[in-house]
């Protein structure tokens, strides 16, 4: 039975990094669902003008559930590093724990979220530095050796050759 190894600062950092990023995007997302106008945040509606959204619904729904509920999730299973099948079907790093690679997705997503909003706004305002910090940040602390070792599956045991099975 292998013992769970202490969590280095990077890995406590990189858990609090998605429950920071999610918490907020939950908040945000909500209250962009319950009042798509973008008032309740203090968002102007003039910014919203292109077809493709009309008021903030669909970035709220977008923001709550990308940015919001999945990081809540990746920080749990970093956290317990439970096994999940559905999460474990769209790993690309198979030999990884399906939360490393879904950190590095949330990332991605951020940054590609964030400029997006920026191209569409024509403009970049602090939190947009902010975030897009935030995003290189779970990059960076993902993949340094220490958070990525931790999050090394182990082989298994029927997968493990010995010298008699040679």
């Amino acid at each position: 039975m292998k013992t769970t190894p202490r969590r280095s600062f990077a890995n406590w950092l990189l858990i609090g990094l998605h429950l920071f990023l999610g918490i907020g995007a939950v908040f945000g997302g909500a209250v962009l669902v319950m009042d798509p106008s973008g008032d309740l945040l203090g968002m102007p509606s003039d910014i919203m003008q292109i077809k493709l959204f009309p008021n903030y619904l669909i970035p709220g729904i977008i923001l709550l559930v990308f940015m919001g509920i999945c990081p809540l999730i990746v920080a749990w299973g970093l956290l317990t590093r439970r096994e999940c099948k559905w999460a474990e079907r769209l790993n690309v790093f198979k030999k990884s724990h399906w939360s490393w690679a879904y950190s590095l997705y949330i990332s991605i997503i951020l940054i590609i979220w964030i400029s997006v909003e920026t191209y569409i706004l024509n403009a970049v305002a602090i939190v947009h530095l902010f975030y897009i910090a935030l995003g290189l940040a779970i990059q960076i602390v993902t993949v340094l050796p220490i958070v990525n070792e931790a999050y090394l599956k182990e082989p298994e045991e029927d997968a493990i050759e010995t010298w008699e099975d040679i």
